[in-house]
């Protein structure tokens, strides 16, 4: 269900006039239902995204169709800069008993907020550790092994391309991102280290994920210089990304979500993060018990959280030999035998 931030503020200042026997009698009634309570909060991009966003909600779905939950959610305004006002009209829901914030940049805001309303819990997808900041006790960060994932897009766009030029393009130049960039190019030259990268991003705010027409101005520059196989890690811009393959009838690799059906024959394959699953799985630990806040969870290539997609659909575009290839490093990567350091990130 979507709220717009007017009607839930309009419904905060109805609940904040009706009296304490009213107010108690809507948490009894919630209580006698015994169905948790979601609020979602989507970052820039929002809803149809076909990628970050949407693989959040999806688990969401997947939830209250497995275990009866609710949720309900907010879309952002502008450039997101309203999230912090977002996670506050949730967490002053007394029905709502886990906050989710989607993306990065709400690491620094869930927080704090977490901090100021101990008896909720929090989970941010993608938190960034802030130094000298201890997570509160209630907030769990989930993170992926986006750069291990991205060695394996990197690798197998080193053994596919025709060009020995291939392309990254990044949404929000960040922190986060830039492991997406790192992973790659290490994987690129894990195969052929005479195999060129070019990289861009769409721009420095929250923004620079929904853009899709700066998406596809960006991966036709890079076409035009020779690439053949784009990766991009862009949200909702991507889409851009896509469309660009498709015109060019090139090649791209896709980030979050198997994007395969937004340009079939040209999506090489997309490196997963299987969002949906995290937050699945991070519901049931709230409805079991086991909910633990104060750390990070790290959801990654061991259990195939973080992954890349093979199927019958893009297995003509990979091939054999190299997805058996791309497989052996994958089985290193998880071994150790292939460190891939999710610390470091190219300057």
């Amino acid at each position: 269900m979507k709220h717009s931030f007017s009607l839930i503020l309009f419904f905060l200042l109805i609940l904040a006039g009706c009296s304490g026997q009213n107010k108690e009698k809507k948490v009894n009634e919630h209580s006698s239902e015994g169905k948790l309570q979601i609020g979602l909060v989507f970052d820039v991009g929002g809803r149809g995204d076909k990628s970050f966003n949407d693989s959040a909600y999806n688990g969401l779905e997947i939830a209250k169709a497995k275990h009866g939950i609710n949720f309900i959610y907010i879309e952002p305004q502008g450039e997101g800069a309203d999230r912090e006002a977002a996670l506050r009209q949730m967490a002053v829901d007394p029905d709502i008993g886990l906050i989710i914030g989607v993306g990065l940049l709400f690491s620094e805001d869930i927080t704090k907020i977490a901090a100021e309303f101990p008896d909720k819990k929090f989970v941010c997808i993608d938190y960034i550790c802030q130094p000298k900041v201890v997570i509160p006790p209630n907030l769990q960060g989930v993170v992926f092994e986006e750069k291990k994932g991205s060695f394996l897009a990197g690798a197998l766009a080193a053994l596919v391309t025709k060009t020995n030029t291939v392309g990254f393009i990044g949404g929000m130049e960040s922190s986060v991102i830039k492991k997406f960039e790192s992973g790659f190019v290490e994987g690129v030259h894990s195969i052929n280290p005479g195999v060129r990268v070019i990289s861009g991003y769409i721009g420095m705010t929250g923004s620079a994920f929904a853009d899709p027409a700066k998406g596809r101005e960006l991966a036709t520059g890079q076409y035009g210089r020779g690439a053949d196989i784009i990766y991009e890690a862009a949200g909702a811009s991507g889409l851009g990304v896509i469309e660009a393959a498709r015109e060019r009838k090139t090649l791209v690799i896709c980030t979050d979500r198997d994007q395969e059906q937004a340009a079939p024959g040209f999506v090489l394959t997309s490196m997963t993060k299987a969002v949906d699953r995290a937050v699945l799985k991070t519901v049931e630990t709230v409805l079991n018990g086991s909910f633990k806040g104060g750390d990070v969870s790290v959801f990654g290539l061991a259990d195939r959280y973080t992954d890349y997609v093979y199927n019958e659909k893009n297995a003509s575009l990979i091939g054999t030999k190299n997805h058996q290839q791309l497989e052996d490093i994958r089985k290193k990567i998880v071994a150790g035998e292939i460190v891939v350091d999710e610390t470091a990130i190219v300057q």
